[in-house]
C-alpha cells in the first residue's frame, strides 16, 4: 500500500441531546463497555492503516487532549484542531483543520456513530471530490439524505439513503471556502450537481449515537 491517508474524527459537537451525560464529559469520552466511544474509532483507524489522526474539539475538549495525548499510547499520531465555543459545524470544522490534513485526500468519520464498516477500503485517493458511505435510513431519520445512482451520490431521487458520517474527501472540496462555521451538506450538494460525489451502500451495522438510549443500546451490544 502507498503512504496512508490522514483521518479526521469529528468530535466538536456539544451533545445537547446527550445531556446531562455531556454536562461534565465531552460526548466522545462517553463510555461504551468501559471504553471511550472515540477510542473505538481510533483503534479501527489504526487497524485500517491510518497512522495519522486529527481530532477537532470544542466543548470540554481539553479532556480529550488530556486523555489521548499525542496518540503514541494508542499506536497512532494524534493532532488536534481546537474550535471556539459553539464549534464550527461539520464543514467549518473540516475547513479549519485543512492545514493538519495535508495536500492529498483524507478520511472523515463522525465521532458519534457506531459502525463496523471496513475502513481500509477508504485508505486511498477518491476518484471524485468526495466519496460517501451510505446506509439504510434509521427510524429517527426515515427520509434519508441522498440517493445512490450507480456509483454517484445525488440529491434527488426516490430510493433515499442516509449518509453514514464516513466520507473520503479531496482538499479541493474545501480549499476555497471561507474559514467560518458552515454545514457540510450544502457543500456536498453543490459537488453532487457537478457529479463529483461518488458513493457506496453499506448494509452492515451502523447506529447514530445521538441519545442516551442509543448509547445504552450500543453498550449492551458490545458487552454481550
Amino acid at each position: 500500500m502507498s503512504q496512508s491517508l490522514t483521518a479526521m474524527i469529528l468530535a466538536a459537537g456539544r451533545g445537547e441531546r446527550m445531556r446531562p451525560l455531556t454536562d461534565c464529559t465531552p460526548k466522545p469520552l462517553l463510555e461504551v463497555a468501559g471504553k471511550p466511544l472515540i477510542q473505538y474509532h481510533i483503534e479501527a483507524l489504526r487497524e485500517a492503516g491510518f497512522a495519522s489522526i486529527v481530532i477537532n474539539h470544542a466543548h470540554l475538549g481539553q479532556q480529550i487532549v488530556d486523555y489521548f495525548g499525542d496518540g503514541s499510547d494508542f499506536g497512532v499520531r494524534i493532532r488536534y484542531s481546537p474550535e471556539p465555543p459553539g464549534a464550527l459545524e461539520t464543514g467549518g470544522g473540516i475547513r479549519r483543520a485543512l492545514p493538519l490534513l495535508g495536500e492529498g485526500a483524507f478520511l472523515v468519520v463522525n465521532g458519534d456513530v457506531w459502525c463496523d464498516y471496513p475502513l481500509q477500503r477508504l485508505n486511498r485517493e477518491p476518484e471524485c471530490l468526495a466519496h460517501l458511505v451510505l446506509v439504510d435510513n434509521p427510524e429517527h431519520h426515515p427520509r434519508g439524505d441522498f440517493t445512490l445512482q450507480r456509483d454517484r451520490v445525488m440529491d434527488d431521487g426516490e430510493q433515499r439513503l442516509t449518509f453514514s458520517g464516513i466520507g473520503l474527501y479531496r482538499v479541493d472540496l474545501f480549499r476555497e471556502l471561507p474559514a467560518v462555521a458552515f454545514p457540510l451538506a450544502p457543500v456536498l450538494r453543490k459537488a453532487m450537481a457537478a457529479r463529483q460525489v461518488s458513493g457506496e451502500y453499506y448494509a452492515g451495522e451502523w447506529l447514530d449515537i445521538g441519545t442516551p438510549q442509543r448509547l445504552a443500546e450500543v453498550d449492551q451490544r458490545v458487552r454481550t
